[in-house]
């Protein structure tokens, strides 16, 4: 198990390798890029999820 999780990393340390290569300057603008859109999705995620239990707490505090 151990193994293949290293194959893994090992595999997208290739990939990442091969991207940086191929982008050269603008690899550290796309990356920017990602994390920024990754961190958009993921606080509007949070947020939906925050609202939802604010909405059922305040449905079971109105029920009982």
């Amino acid at each position: 198990m151990i193994a293949l999780r290293l194959f893994f990393y090992f595999i997208v340390s290739l990939v990442v390798l091969f991207l940086v290569i191929l982008l050269g300057e603008k690899g550290a603008w796309y990356f920017a890029w990602v994390v920024g859109t990754v961190m958009i999705v993921l606080i509007s995620a949070a947020g939906g999820a925050l609202l939802d239990a604010q909405q059922e707490l305040e449905r079971k505090q109105r029920q009982g």
